[in-house]
C-alpha cells in the first residue's frame, strides 16, 4: 500500500503540474516541469514527464481500479538521476510527425485562448466495461499505437515514462509500459482476453474542407488542358455574337450536379476528348427510329440540342459569286471563307456560285482544303453552271435530315441553263432550312424580266419531297419560301443602280463611307422590296461595302472598257424566317482580295435559332462526301509541306554581302 500512496503522490504532482502547464505558453511549461521535478525528487517520487492528460486520467482510473489490481501492483520508489537522452522505439512516419507537430500547436492554442481548460481529450472518456486484467505484457492500444486516434495526443506518446523517466531502469521502464498501456485499454473499454480493441468515436478538431467535386485528376487536367489561346472564347463570343462554342460546353452536367465549376469541367471534357460521356442507361433505352419532341434522349430533342448548343444558336456563313465562268481560281480562298472578323469560324458553310468554272468538281476540292478537317461536304448540287455546296462541322452531321434539292430553269430554252434556280433543304435537329440561289435576267431596265423569274422560282421549286413540313399550318403551295423556317436566298439577282456612271464615281470617289447610303437610294432591289413587288417578307443586312460589280479582271477599277457599265449590287443575300428575330445578320460584306471574275464574291454571317425536333424523319445518317474530304486533307498536306520547304530553301539560299 506505501507503494501504491507513493504512485498516486506522484499522479497528484503530476496534474499540479498540468494546470500550470496549460494557462502558459510552451516555455514556461517547461521550467514549471522542471520545477516540479525538484520538488518531487526532494520526497523520492518517481515523476514522468508526460502530458497532463495521461496523469490524469491515471489519477482517476486509480480510484477506479478494483482491490485485485491494487493488491498485484508493486511500484517502488527509485531515486532520481541525471536525465539520459531519450530512447527512440521506433521511427515515425512523415505524417506522423506532421500530425503530431498540428497536435502540439493546436493544444498551445486551447491553452492560451482558455487558462481553466483541461487538458483530457474532448469525449475520450467512454463508458466501459472494466474486465479481469491479464498479467504478463499488456497487448499494445490506440493509447501507444495509434497517432490518429483523438484520445491520446502525440506529445504522450512522444514523452512516454519509457523515455522521459528519471533513473529508470529496464525492469521499471517494462513495467510502467504495461500499467500505462493497460490504463488506456481500461479507458477505452477494452477486453484484455484476446478480444479486438473498441475505439470511440473520432470527433473532427475543426470543420472539414469542403471536397473539390472534379471528375478528373490534376494530372489530367494539366496533360490535357485546352490551349490558352482559346480560353476567352465563352466571354468573346458572347460579347461579339451573343452565343457560346457550341461543342465545348454540357449545361446537362450543371444542371445533374456533376460538375462542381468550369475548372471541372474543362476537365472533364479534356478527359473524354471534347466529348460528353454517355450513360449506359441512355445507349440502352434510346431509340433513333421513334420519338416526339417531349422524348427523353430522342437524337434531335431537347436535351441532344442543350448539349452542343447551350443558347440554341447557331452560326451560318452565306456567299454568292459570280465567277464569270473563268477556268483559273483564286490561289488562296482564306480571305473568302474565313474573313478575320470574326475570329471563330462558323458552324455551316452554304456557298452559291453563278457562271461557274468548267471543272466543278476541282472547286469543291478548293473547298474542302480550304475548311480544312473540321468540316465535311454535306451536299453539292449544280443546276448548269449554277453550283451551290453545303459544309457542316463533321460532329453536326448526325442531326441533319436527308438533303433535297430542286432546280427552276426562268430561260425560255431550258437547255440553255445560265439562267434559273437551285434550291436545297433539309431539316437541322427541328429547324427547316432552305438554301437558293439563283441567276437573274441581266439588263439595266430589265427589273419586270427579274420579277417574273422570282414569281417562277417560288411557284415552281418543289421543295420539300420526303422531308414532313415542320409547321404545315403556315405553308402555301404557291410560295416554296413559306414552307420552311429559315430561308436564305442569294446569288446575282442583277438588280443596278438608276444613275449614270459619271454620277455613281463621284459619289464613292467624294466619301467611300457614306457614299455607299447614297448609292443605295438608286438601287433597283431596295425600291422594289420596299414595295413588296419581290421578296415579300426578306430582309437585307446593311449594306457597307463599295459595289460588287463590274470590275475589270485583275484590277480595282471598274469598268474600263468602251460600254462603261454602271458600278452596281448585283450580288445580294437576302433571308426570311417564320418566327420573329430567329434569323439575326452579324456582318456583310465583299471579298475584295479575290480578282479572278469582274464580281466580287459577297458574304453574310448569321446566328440563326434551332429549335429541338423530332426523331420520325428521314436521317441523313452521317452521309458526307468521304472522297472529297480525303482528297482536300491530302492536297492541305501537301501544300503546308511544301511552303515549309520553299521558306527553307529560301533561307539556305541567301546570300551574305560584306560591305
Amino acid at each position: 500500500m506505501s507503494t501504491l500512496n507513493g504512485f498516486s503522490q506522484h499522479s497528484g504532482a503530476c496534474v499540479t503540474q498540468s494546470t500550470e502547464g496549460g494557462a502558459v505558453q510552451d516555455l514556461q511549461a517547461k521550467k514549471a516541469g522542471k520545477a516540479a521535478r525538484k520538488e518531487a525528487s526532494g520526497n523520492g517520487v518517481l515523476t514522468f514527464e508526460d502530458p497532463p492528460r495521461v496523469d490524469t486520467s491515471l489519477n482517476e482510473t486509480l480510484k477506479l481500479l478494483p482491490d485485485e489490481l491494487k493488491a498485484n501492483m508493486k511500484i517502488k520508489s527509485v531515486t532520481p538521476r541525471p536525465p539520459r537522452k531519450p530512447r527512440l522505439e521506433r521511427a515515425a512516419s512523415l505524417d506522423e510527425k506532421n500530425w503530431r507537430r498540428w497536435r502540439r500547436f493546436r493544444t498551445s492554442q486551447e491553452s492560451l485562448t482558455d487558462p481553466n481548460e483541461s487538458s483530457s481529450s474532448n469525449g475520450s472518456l467512454q463508458e466501459a466495461t472494466f474486465s479481469p486484467p491479464i498479467r504478463g505484457r499488456a497487448t499494445p492500444c490506440s493509447q501507444c499505437c495509434d497517432p490518429n486516434s483523438l484520445h491520446s495526443s502525440p506529445d504522450a506518446s512522444e514523452a512516454s515514462p519509457m523515455g522521459k523517466s528519471r533513473g529508470s531502469t529496464s525492469d521499471l521502464g517494462k513495467r510502467a509500459s504495461e500499467i500505462s498501456t493497460a490504463f488506456g485499454g481500461l479507458l477505452r473499454g477494452k477486453a484484455f482476453a484476446g478480444s479486438k480493441p473498441r475505439l470511440s468515436q473520432i470527433m473532427p478538431a475543426r470543420p472539414l474542407p469542403p471536397m473539390e467535386l472534379n471528375v478528373a485528376s490534376h494530372t489530367l487536367r494539366t496533360a490535357n488542358r485546352i490551349d490558352s489561346d482559346f480560353m476567352d472564347y465563352r466571354h468573346y463570343s458572347q460579347h461579339k455574337f451573343g452565343r457560346v462554342s457550341s461543342s465545348l460546353s454540357d449545361t446537362r452536367l450543371h444542371g445533374n450536379g456533376m460538375v462542381y465549376d468550369n475548372c471541372s469541367t474543362d476537365s472533364m471534357k479534356s478527359t473524354f476528348s471534347l466529348l460528353t460521356p454517355i450513360r449506359s442507361k441512355d445507349v440502352r433505352s434510346r431509340s433513333y427510329l421513334e420519338g416526339s419532341l417531349l422524348a427523353n434522349g430522342a437524337l434531335l430533342g431537347a436535351e441532344e440540342l442543350s448539349r452542343y448548343f447551350p443558347d440554341r444558336n447557331i452560326g451560318i456563313f452565306v456567299a454568292t459569286w459570280n465567277m464569270q465562268g473563268q477556268k483559273e481560281l483564286p490561289v488562296n480562298l482564306d480571305d473568302f471563307l474565313l474573313p478575320t472578323d470574326p475570329d471563330y469560324a462558323q458552324d455551316m458553310y452554304v456557298i452559291g456560285v453563278q457562271e461557274g468554272c468548267p471543272d466543278r468538281r476541282e472547286w469543291e476540292i478548293r473547298l474542302q482544303e480550304t475548311l480544312g478537317p473540321h468540316y465535311v461536304m454535306l451536299y453539292s448540287a449544280a443546276h448548269g453552271v449554277l453550283y451551290m455546296s453545303v459544309f457542316i462541322r463533321r460532329d453536326l452531321i448526325w442531326f441533319c435530315s436527308e438533303v433535297e434539292y430542286a432546280t427552276v430553269t426562268t430561260r425560255i430554252v431550258s437547255q440553255i441553263k445560265t439562267k434559273g434556280a437551285l434550291g436545297i433543304c433539309f431539316t437541322f435537329f427541328g429547324t427547316s432550312f432552305l438554301f437558293i440561289t439563283s441567276h437573274f435576267t441581266s439588263g439595266d431596265s430589265k427589273v419586270n424580266e427579274r420579277k417574273l423569274d422570282y414569281n417562277k422560282t417560288i411557284q415552281a421549286l418543289t421543295l420539300p419531297k420526303n422531308v414532313p413540313d415542320t409547321n404545315p399550318y403556315r405553308s402555301s403551295s404557291s410560295d416554296v419560301t413559306t414552307r420552311f423556317d429559315e430561308v436564305f436566298w442569294f446569288g446575282d439577282f442583277n438588280f443596278r443602280l438608276n444613275k449614270d456612271r459619271e454620277t455613281v464615281d463621284s459619289i464613292l470617289n467624294q466619301n467611300p463611307e457614306t457614299g455607299v447610303s447614297k448609292l443605295l437610294a438608286y438601287d433597283q432591289l431596295t425600291s422594289e422590296m420596299s414595295r413588296g413587288s419581290i421578296f415579300k417578307g426578306f430582309q437585307e443586312a446593311d449594306i457597307h461595302f463599295r459595289p460588287s460589280y463590274k470590275f475589270d479582271i485583275g484590277k480595282d477599277s471598274y469598268d474600263t472598257t468602251s460600254k462603261q457599265r454602271t458600278p452596281s449590287y448585283t450580288d445580294r443575300v437576302v433571308y426570311r424566317s417564320r418566327y420573329r428575330d430567329d434569323i439575326h445578320a452579324v456582318k456583310y460584306s465583299s471579298c475584295p482580295v479575290i480578282k479572278t471574275s469582274d464580281h466580287r464574291p459577297v458574304f453574310a454571317l448569321f446566328r440563326v435559332k434551332v429549335r429541338p425536333g423530332r426523331d420520325n424523319i428521314p436521317l441523313a445518317a452521317g452521309q458526307f462526301d468521304r472522297e472529297l474530304y480525303l482528297i482536300g486533307i491530302k492536297r492541305r498536306i501537301t501544300r503546308e509541306l511544301q511552303n515549309r520547304r520553299e521558306q527553307k530553301d529560301q533561307k539556305s539560299s541567301s546570300i551574305c554581302s560584306i560591305s
